[in-house]
This record gives structure tokens, sequence and C-alpha cells, in this order.
């Protein structure tokens, strides 16, 4: 990255943070295969407290990545808007705060993502309009600084190495410090504007003389000062003195540093150069604090001790010196469980303070309280007694009480340093772990789970390649690949568990195998490795002590998995078998209830003179994909019926009452009934059945050799008729209940003139029912498409009026259309 493109991503986060009020920012751009979303830069908030979101699939369900996905501002005013609307997030990090996102675009390009995060107790409003406009145009602007910084080459490509640049979070100045430059001999000073102001001086009002800055010291000061200063460029020493500034309340004390240039000659040592360092009431305060017994220690915001008094190194029994630098939780193992960490990260993130109980072994208590702000956390320890409840659950949800205590009762949390244990999980390794488990949780089929491992495994290691394979008859079969070349991919299919192959032996014995370079395979297995891999670990799929398949991670590059990498990728192995296992049975019985609905659907439609007729079927993209829509056309005597007709619900029942009533609706035609007949005795039957289930149907009767129809309706949607010149209508035909009410229900005809060349559209509520939105707006949508497309071709047609519900990823209801052509030229 350049200075150019540093210096933009710094002032647009720094300005996001100051315009919106918030107390962190951050910048995450596109990386190089633009599947993820890599943090660029941050204000305020560390990297570590992003936990496993340093890098983010752009699929995600997190509000940074759907705001780079959509274009548009994901705004969350507190944690139970997280709550509802990003469970994903709000399980990872349950704390009370609000935040907002914003693409960073240039034009239509998409190139990343800004957000904010502000302080939220239940009920906040979060940001207004004003500001969630000045957020967006910030981000814009970075937008296109990157593009044009881009177009002459000065943008980086960002992946999983890519170093944040962090800024602090913007805050007064603890301390100032004004620069001079004093000749000794003449008594004249040149004075910067920061240290005319530390004397309380106007910089146009300065007349730049060493006797108007000594006027406002303390008189005590005066002499001593001019005597030291002498002194000082005649011997060529390093002059340093506190003085006494009068201030309106009094005096304050400030620290003078000067020293003689190094350069020869006589009237070099007749004048200092320096500065003066007025740290207010720092001093004073610093002096205060090493007085008190009790603990007292400052974090930054990445969590590492930046002070601790001396009080605190009798309580903690580690010296000062093994603290500074350090994380408390790193250096002392009685606070090593995640649990402290996310006392810290709970402070940092919802600005609030927290308090806990922690036991140092082997038998004291000691009480902690944190303190934060936006450039860290200000902690007190204080001896305590044991707790006089035993511990209890701690539940995290946003907003709760349990994630950040209040002052006075302190959650009671245990660590028994005496027992030797394994060292537990960092946060960003549970986080990471939450996160895919909770993805996982949302993920049906077998390919939905595939995907989401994709999206969340690779970005996450830094991986290239993903193959997952799974055993069928005691073989391994490829399921999912991506990024694999086909050698790679054929190596392993088909092959018996018993081959000795790493593939098949991680599975056989459950221990993954990591490669870190093609020289770690020492034996004759080196050959079976795709060529030009630098790494990939193979992970068992064991799910209830069964094995289910083996993940493969491949790296283009030699890659070194840490012990935590290891642990975490052996953890999700487990995670993605029992998903997998989850999905195979769900896809096994969809697959029996598509077969049962696709036989009950026609397989082909009717070839009839003088009509032409197409149907299509969509099912839904979520739940089991299955429901009870349909359409039939049936000839008869005297011309042709057409029917469509929707069963509720989406399971296997809906499907079977679906092939029921088209049954019935079929034999009632055939026998020669009347159109209002044909649904009486339908609606009859259906009622006798008492499937639990209600239907709509409509059903028109097309009588050729007079040009006319006869139509009943049973709740169904109103079909629509497309005249030759292209003008069309909403057919309002008098209608019946739904089928299913009530056996004694009767259903009247409505007369309808065909002109010839005209096209008939029956349809479900699917194609045009929209959440929030009235379904006679649908209606009368599909009509304006029916009355503009080309109508020469009805399968041409039927597609074109799909093509919106085909787009959409989460269709919640079937689609059935059938689309009649009555004496085309």
């Amino acid at each position: 990255m350049t200075a150019e493109g540093e210096d933009a991503l710094v002032a647009a986060v720094v300005k996001a943070v100051r315009e919106t009020g918030a107390h962190a920012g951050s910048v995450f751009l596109r990386s190089r295969d633009s599947r993820s979303i890599v943090l660029a830069a941050t204000c305020g908030s560390s990297p570590s407290l992003l936990g496993g979101w340093r890098l983010i699939p752009v699929n995600s369900p997190i509000p940074v990545a759907a705001a780079y996905r959509s274009g548009r501002t994901v705004h969350l005013a507190d944690a139970g808007e997280t709550m509802r609307r990003y469970p994903q997030l709000a399980v990872a990090l349950p704390y009370a705060f609000g935040s907002a996102s914003v693409p960073v675009r240039a034009g239509q390009e998409r190139l990343g993502a800004l957000a904010v995060v502000w302080a939220a107790p239940p009920g906040h409003a979060g940001l207004s309009r004003a500001q969630l406009r000045h957020l967006r145009a910030i981000a814009g602007r970075l937008g296109s600084a990157l593009a044009a910084l881009r177009d002459r080459g000065g943008t980086p490509g960002y992946d999983a190495s890519t170093v944040p640049i962090e800024v602090p979070a913007p805050t007064a100045p603890a301390v100032r410090v004004g620069l001079f430059d004093w000749q000794l001999d003449t008594g004249t000073v040149v004075a910067d504007e920061e240290l005319c102001a530390i004397f309380g001086l106007t910089p146009g009002g300065f007349d730049g003389r060493a006797d108007t800055l000594a006027s406002r010291l303390h008189p005590g000061d005066r002499a001593s000062l001019r005597a030291t200063a002498r002194a000082a460029a005649t011997d060529g020493r390093v002059l340093a003195r506190r003085l006494r500034i009068r201030a309106a309340d009094g005096y304050r004390t400030v620290e003078l540093c000067g020293r003689v240039p190094e350069a020869p000659g006589e009237e070099v040592r007749r004048h200092l150069v320096g500065c003066v360092l007025d740290t207010g009431a720092g001093a004073a305060a610093l002096t205060a604090v090493e007085r008190l017994r009790d603990g007292l220690f400052s974090l930054a915001p990445d969590g590492r001790v930046t002070y601790a008094n001396p009080g605190l190194e009798p309580l903690l029994g580690v010296p000062v010196r093994k603290l500074l630098g350090r994380r408390l939780w790193d250096v002392l193992p009685w606070l090593s469980d995640p649990t402290y960490e996310d006392r810290y990260r709970a402070a940092m993130v919802s600005q609030q303070p927290g308090t806990f109980l922690a036991h140092r072994p082997p038998d004291r208590w000691l009480a902690f309280s944190l303190h934060p702000d936006a450039s860290g956390v200000t902690g007190r320890v204080a001896p305590s007694g044991p707790p006089v409840d035993p511990p209890e659950p701690t539940t995290a949800s946003p907003g709760s009480d349990t994630a950040h205590p209040a002052p006075g009762r302190p959650t009671v949390q245990a660590a028994q340093g005496t027992q030797a244990q394994a060292a537990p999980a960092r946060l960003g390794a549970i986080y990471r772990v939450l996160q895919l488990s909770s993805a996982l949780t949302e993920a049906v089929t077998t390919d939905e789970v595939c995907n989401v491992v994709s999206d969340q495994l690779m970005p996450a290691f830094g991986g290239q390649h993903l193959a997952i394979y799974l055993i069928d008859e005691g073989r391994l079969h490829l399921l999912f690949h991506t990024g694999y070349h086909d050698r790679f991919l054929h190596w392993l299919e088909g092959k018996p568990l018993d081959t000795p192959l790493p593939g098949t032996e991680t599975l056989t014995s459950g221990v993954p195998l990591f490669v870190e370079s093609p020289q770690d395979l020492a034996d004759g297995r080196r050959a079976h490795p795709a060529e030009g891999l630098g790494a990939w670990a193979y992970l068992p799929l064991v799910a209830s002590n069964r094995p289910v398949g083996t993940c493969i991670l491949g790296f283009d590059e030699i890659h070194h998995f840490t012990t935590k990498d290891r642990g975490l990728l052996t953890a999700l192995g487990g995670l993605i078998a029992q998903a997998l296992e989850r999905a195979r049975l769900y896809d096994e019985k969809s697959a029996l209830a598509h077969g049962l609905q696709n036989a009950l659907l026609p397989h082909r439609l009717p070839d009839l003179p003088g009509i032409r007729t197409t149907g299509r079927y969509l099912p839904g993209t979520s739940g089991m994909h299955i429901g009870g829509d349909w359409y039939d056309v049936i000839p008869t005597g005297t011309g042709v019926a057409l029917v469509i007709g929707d069963v509720e619900g989406h399971s296997v029942a809906a499907a079977g009452t679906m092939g029921q009533l088209r049954s019935a609706v079929r034999a009632f035609a055939t026998a020669g009934h009347s159109p209002s007949a044909v649904l009486a005795g339908t609606n009859r039957l259906m009622t006798d059945l008492d499937p639990g289930l209600l239907a709509s149907c409509c059903y028109i009767r097309i009588d050729a050799s007079a040009d006319r129809a006869h139509a009943v309706r049973a709740g169904h949607c109103p079909p629509l008729l497309r005249r030759p010149d292209g003008r069309t209508d909403v057919l309002e035909l008098e209608g019946g209940p739904l089928l299913g009410i009530d056996g004694t229900s009767t259903y009247p005809e409505t007369r309808l003139e065909l002109p010839r060349g005209s096209i008939l559209a029956l349809y479900t509520d699917g194609l045009v029912e929209e959440r929030g939105t009235d379904i006679d707006v649908g209606i009368d949508d599909l009509r304006a498409s029916l009355a503009h497309a080309r109508a020469e071709d009805l399968d041409e047609l039927a597609d074109r009026l799909l093509r919106k519900a085909l787009r959409s990823p989460h269709r919640s209801d079937d689609i059935a259309l059938l689309l009649t052509g009555y004496r085309p030229e």
C-alpha cells in the first residue's frame, strides 16, 4: 500500500468514528480472489477485538459482509436488533453495542465496506439519518480514492497475511508539548503556538522576550530558571527542570527540557533549543496512584498492560516488569480461562464497566473492576472474600447483565490454577467455531453445508482448494470441490477405505493429517497428492463415532499449521461431519418426497387441435422444496378442461392430497360433469377424506366449437386473458370457498368469450405473492408482464413470466403456471 493509500484509509476510518460519535471503526477491502473482505484499517478497536473476523467470507451472515454484498447500509441500533437480524453475530459478540456498515464503492464496483460501532444500551436509537449520510459519503470518497490509486497501480491485493493499519481513537491530547529556541545573550525566544498556549499567551500577543515568559512563572522559579539556563549553556549540560506556571486557579507544574546544539563556536553556546511539557494533572495523578495499596492497571485496546502501579505486584504475585506489554491472561495461569478475556472484550465493545471475582491459588480471592473508554481500559484489583453463593452459569445475551455484571456484585469465576489443565482455547478460535456452527445450523441440504464450509473454512485459514468426500458402500466418492484440478480429484474417487492413502488412513484412524510441504510425506504416498500444491490438511469427518467422509483443505504454497490451527481444524471437522450426516438424511427424505410429487404431476400435456398448452412447476427454495401446487390439461368430448390448484403446506402430506385432488378432478371431468359439478364433487370428496388441509382450485372448460369457456373458482387467484391485440385483463370470476371447508358448498360458473389468438394464464399465488406487498399488486404486475411480452412461443413466454421468481434465492412458496393459446394464427 502506498503512502497515499494509507492516508486515505486512515482519514476515512478516523473521520467515520468522529462524525458518528462511535468508539470504533473498521475498513474491510475485497480480497484478491474476491471471496472475502479483509480488515485493512481500524480506529479505536484492536483487530484482536474482532475475534475471527479479520478475514470475512463475502457470503457470511455478518452486517459488514451484507453491506458489501448488497451495496446497502446495514444499521443495527442496539443489541436487540442485532440479535433479531444477525443472530450469528450476536452469538459470537453478545455485548450491548450498535453498529452501522456501509459499502465502499467506486461507481457500481464494490471495493469493500466501512463499519462503525458504538455503545448501545437497550432501546438506543442508533445513528441519525444525517450521520448515516455522512458515513455513506465518507465511504464513497474512500472508494473513489482507492479506485484512482488502483488505476495508477498503487493498491496491493489483500489476503489473510494483510496487516491492518491501527489508529488510536480520536481523544484530547493527554500531554501538550511546546517548542522554543532561546538566545541567551539577547534574551529573545522563538516559540511555537503550543508553547504560547501553555504559558497563557496568544501567539500574536507574545513579544518574543524571555522576560515575558518568566513573568508567567512562580516568583521563586524565575531567577533560578535564568541561572540554570546560563550554567547549561556554559557547561554544555542538558537542562531539565520543573517549573510552576501561573494559571487561573493558582499554579500548575510543567517540565522544561533543553540542550545546547552540538556545533563548534562560541555563538552556539549562547542559545538553547528545547520543549516545555504540560502533562496537566497527570504527574500528580500518577503520584497519587503509586501510593495506593489497591492494584491499578491500564490496558491498551488490544488488552496489553501499559501501566501497573506497585500495589498490583503483591496482589497478583508477579513483578510489574513482567506484566508490561503483555496480556494478563497470557501471564497469569489462573486468569487464562477465556471467560476473563471475554470480560475485557465485553467492556471494550459495549463501553460499559464490568466486575468479576477470580481465585488466585491457593486461597486468595481478588475482585477485578474494569472501566473502559475508546482508548483502553482502566482496571482495579482489590482483595475479596470467597463468594457467598456458588458460581452460577453465565448466559451471553445482548444487553443482559450477565455480560456486564452490575458493580457491587462481581460475577463469580473460580479458576483453580493448582490443577494441571490443557491450555484453553482463545476467544478468536472459539468465535470461529461459533461462527461456523451457527452457519451450519441454517444449512439444510448437503449442497448448502458444502457451500458454508467453502465460504468459511478456506478464507479463515487462507486455503485455495477444498474437496469433500463421503463414504458410500465402503468407498470414498467426491461430493464437493472447489479450486482443485482433475488429477487431484480423481485419485481418491472410488477408493476402498482400506487403501493405504492419506485420505483413507486419516478416516480409519480418526486422526487428522497436516502436511506442511511435499517433503513432509517421506514414504511412497508422496506421489498421490496433487502436483503443484504446497500444503494440505486431511480432516476425518466422524459423526457419532461413525466415519462419514474426508475433508481436504489445500494450499498453493508451503503452509505452517500452528497448534491453534490444528486444534481448530480438528474441532471444525466434527461440526462438518455432524452437519453432513444431518443433511444427507434430509436429502434422502427430500428425494423421496420429490419422487412422489413428480409422479403426481403430468409428465406431458396432450396435443389438441387448435389449442397449445405449456406448464411450469417451481418448488420453493427453502424448507422441503415440496408443495401442493399442480396443474392439468384434460381432454373432454367437446374441448379441453384446464385445471390449476394449490394445497396448503409444504410437506409429503400436501403432495399426497394434491395427488388425490388431481385424480378426483380428472375423474369428474372425463365423466362429462359441468365445471360447477366438478368442483362440488371434488370438494365433497376432500371433506370426506378430511386430510386436515385446505386447497384452492380454478377450473376452466373450453368449448372449441363455440369460442367460449365456462370457469369456476374455489378461493383461487383469478386467471388472466391476453387478447390478440395484447390487451390483458384480470378475469374476475364468481367464486366459492376453498375446498375442504364445507361439503355442501356450491361453485357458480362464469361464461367467458375466447377470441381466437388469445392466451389464458392460470397460476398459483407463489408467483404473485410477496411479503409486505398486497397480492393485487403482484397480480397486476403479472398482468403487465403478460401484456408486454412476446407471445409467439408459449415456452419462451412461460420462462419470461417466471424470470423474476427464478432469480429469487429465498422463494418460500412453490409455483405452478399453465399457459393456453386458443386457436393461434
